[in-house]
């Protein structure tokens, strides 16, 4: 035994079980502070004469850390050199109340540069406070709430803070939480917001003592306090022991009042605690579980926004959503659940059904990741009942849906105005201009319809506060689901150019989220179908009806039937072209409506035929200047000459705002079709049915996929691999619409593409 070691076993007693240079306590802690000893062997109420020249001759293993232990002082304790003096040898947590690691489990990498000479503890297998250099106070290594390796100044006194204490949180429902209030000139005030975040709240909670998840909490959220504000824009970097080390305004320097007073909450770390990580914010990122003293991540499988929302509330926001994964890449850990189902009431994850911990057949690619509302406001309570967005373009519009009664269902649009929309994306974290559309624009939702004549005056922070009828009374159809733009664009004048940058080419489609008229079809989503254009009837009424669907070549031309001038001539001033039209009754910020210069009905067509059904029509304007192309008004391909659609496309669709069974449409439908076999369609339509000719639909009875009146000239487009969509047929004719066994017949525009070409040039 080294001299230094004799000296220690001299001054503890022999320790049976020492190993290395420091003790390791062998009795329980809590015998020593004169508490009943547990059953079992009993312990020596004083230890045994040390022996210098007795070694054991089979040692015991060398200890595990210990559990965190913050020792009191007492009259004469142990001392080891370099350890707690008041504490005593065996204390091992940081006056934060961060467990200190073991020695030898020290991470790589550290958030902060430890103090010098430590390298003799380096490898040593117990995790008490040291001070290496007998410079300073004792310190460990520790786990931030992070995830990440730090050190600090272990709680050798009585506890960790002075007599007369500087911080203290109040308002909160428990020690972990409340309004942040500081002492200073011997008064007690609060902190104001400005700049206030996760980093600030770290220091607090470090200082405090108190571990676990830090999370800063704006706009009074713990109650207004009383008396000054003492501090203004705190700026922390996470790394400082306590709040006045960190960069601020003067004492008592501010432009603020009680109403943006900050809080903080210091969540212990215990099984099924939550956290985002890898976010730009702590309203977002990948979710990662708390279970063993390890964070781990979720698993997609089977996930939906109604545990998005039980996670946000979990944390302390409002409403919660999905959000993809991979914009927060980087977790190696555990995967700690999967198909977590939820039915939206839940007040903790753990609450859901799931299976147990630890069994998943997932990797990290699947991955949730949860972005929560509201943004840029604070995290404030729940505002009465959750609000979605659905079916829309991006997660800017939709479908307004609401969460009642344990149930999602829509709102009826009786009334429903941009007062309401303002309100309703006021509530979900817009701050841009609103725009509140109705009539089911972004499609009919299914189950119940909660609420009907809502009334904002626009300045409410939720729609709960817009109630004026008792919830699910109504007089409505999904037909008139309510709906809302948030930061709504508005349209452009002529010539100030595109809300988004112009793509080269044809036949390219924005990336939607989701691929009903015509029968058997569905709503599209806004620009999903770019070149579908509508021929409109202009009369001395000005009623501007539906008359024709159509497609879009080039700015300047457009494809259509022969048989759509067939009542009412051949004369440009009777027509105008919509493009960029979504609902017929909206008008919308890519829609124009453009004047014909020209029709022009292939020369062979009769009127008592529907062979040769294909025409031409020039909008009006300069050359190639005609209509303004955007990201919503974008030209299709054309096909080969004499290509043969059955065999060169696939993925096939008509789109149109024609007859669905009901009514004439109000929002572009869209419906996937096959292209059936000429002897097929020969077979079915016999003489009338030409080689300029193709047919598409179902044969089967139960199959009503089909196009009607009202998208004659319409577009079937077809998905070429490699080369965009392609328009394939013009919608010609049929017998009924969806009738059994009478799949639509279309003018074939691979048998044209000479002609097209020589008129328009392209």
């Amino acid at each position: 035994m080294t001299p230094v070691r004799f000296v220690v076993a001299v001054i503890l007693g022999a320790l049976p079980g020492v190993v290395g240079s420091d003790p390791v306590l062998v009795y329980p802690l809590h015998y020593r502070h004169g508490h009943r000893p547990p059953a079992g062997p009993r312990v020596p109420s004083r230890l045994p004469t040390p022996r210098a020249h007795a070694p054991h001759p089979h040692p015991q293993p060398a200890p595990s850390a210990q559990p965190p232990r913050a020792l009191h002082a007492q009259r004469g304790p142990p001392t080891v050199p370099g350890a707690c003096p008041a504490g005593g040898p065996w204390v091992n947590v940081t006056a934060a109340g961060a467990p200190c690691l073991r020695w030898a489990d020290v991470p790589p990498l550290l958030e902060r540069l430890p103090p010098a000479d430590w390298a003799p503890l380096r490898g040593q297998r117990h995790n008490f406070c040291r001070s290496p250099d007998g410079a300073g106070p004792p310190w460990c290594f520790y786990r931030s709430a992070r995830g990440r390796g730090d050190w600090g100044h272990c709680a050798c006194g009585l506890g960790t803070g002075s007599a007369s204490p500087v911080l203290r949180l109040a308002g909160g429902s428990s020690g972990h939480e409340g309004r942040v209030e500081v002492r200073h000139a011997g008064q007690w005030g609060t902190v104001c917001d400005d700049q206030w975040d996760d980093a600030d709240a770290e220091v607090v909670c470090r200082q405090l003592g108190l571990s676990g998840i830090a999370r800063a909490w704006t706009r009074a959220y713990f109650g207004e306090g009383s008396g000054p504000v003492l501090l203004d824009e705190v700026r922390c970097t996470g790394n400082e022991l306590a709040l006045e080390e960190c960069p601020r305004r003067p004492w008592g320097e501010h432009n603020c009042g009680h109403g943006e007073d900050a809080g903080v909450s210091c969540t212990p770390l215990t099984d099924g605690a939550l956290r985002l990580a890898g976010g730009k914010d702590s309203h977002e990122g990948r979710l990662e579980v708390y279970h063993r003293g390890q964070w781990g991540t979720v698993c997609d499988d089977g996930w939906t926004e109604l545990n998005a929302y039980v996670v946000c509330r979990q944390l302390g926001f409002r409403y919660g959503k999905q959000a993809p994964a991979s914009l927060f890449a980087g977790s190696t850990g555990p995967i700690w659940l999967d198909e977590v189902s939820c039915s939206g009431r839940e007040t903790s994850l753990l609450q859901c059904s799931r299976p147990p911990w630890g069994h998943h057949d997932c990797s990290h690619r699947e991955d949730v990741g949860v972005a929560c509302a509201p943004r840029g406001e604070g995290h404030r309570p729940s505002l009465g009942f959750p609000v979605r967005l659905v079916d829309g373009e991006n997660e800017r519009e939709g479908r307004v849906e609401v969460f009642l009664r344990g149930q999602w269902g829509t709102i009826c649009d009786d009334g429903w105005t941009d007062r309401n929309a303002a309100v309703t994306c006021r509530q979900l974290g817009f701050r841009g201009p609103a725009r509140a559309r109705a009539m089911a624009y972004f499609g009919e939702g299914r189950g119940p319809i909660h609420m009907d004549n809502v009334a904002c005056t626009g300045s409410e922070r939720a729609l709960a506060d817009c109630l004026k009828q008792e919830v699910g009374r109504h007089n409505c159809r999904h037909s008139e689901d309510a709906g809302v733009i948030c930061d709504y664009l508005g349209k452009k004048a002529p010539g100030n150019g595109d809300k988004a940058p112009v793509p080269p080419g044809c036949g390219l489609r924005p990336m939607l989220r989701r691929q009903k008229r015509i029968v058997g079809g569905k709503n599209s989503l806004r620009g999903g179908w770019p070149w579908q254009v509508a021929l409109r009837l202009r009369s001395p009424r000005g009623d501007g009806r539906l008359l024709c669907g159509a497609t879009l070549l080039s700015s300047c031309w457009v494809l259509t039937a022969a048989h759509c001038f067939k009542r009412y001539g051949n004369s440009t001033r009777s027509y105008a072209v919509r493009v960029g039209d979504y609902h017929t009754l909206v008008p919308e910020e890519f829609e124009e409506e453009i004047g014909v210069q020209q029709i022009v009905i292939h020369g062979a067509y009769r009127p008592d035929s529907s062979d040769h059904d294909i025409a031409l029509v020039r909008l009006q304007g300069p050359d190639g200047q005609c209509a303004r192309l955007s990201s919503h008004v974008l030209p299709a391909c054309l096909p080969l000459w004499r290509e043969r659609p059955q065999k060169t496309a696939s993925n096939c669709h008509i789109t149109g705002w024609g007859d669905t069974g009901r009514a004439y449409a109000r929002t572009l439908q869209q419906a996937a079709v096959p292209l059936l076999p000429r002897r097929r369609c020969a077979e079915r339509y016999q003489g009338r049915f030409t080689g300029r000719m193709l047919c598409a639909g179902s044969l089967r009875a139960h199959s009503r996929v089909d196009s009607c009146q009202g998208d004659s000239g319409g577009p079937l487009v077809c998905e070429r691999p490699g080369a965009g969509w392609a328009v394939y047929g013009v919608t010609s004719w049929g017998h009924g619409c969806g009738a059994k066994g009478s799949p639509g017949v279309y003018t074939k525009v691979s048998a044209f593409v000479p002609w097209i070409k020589s008129v328009t040039k392209l």
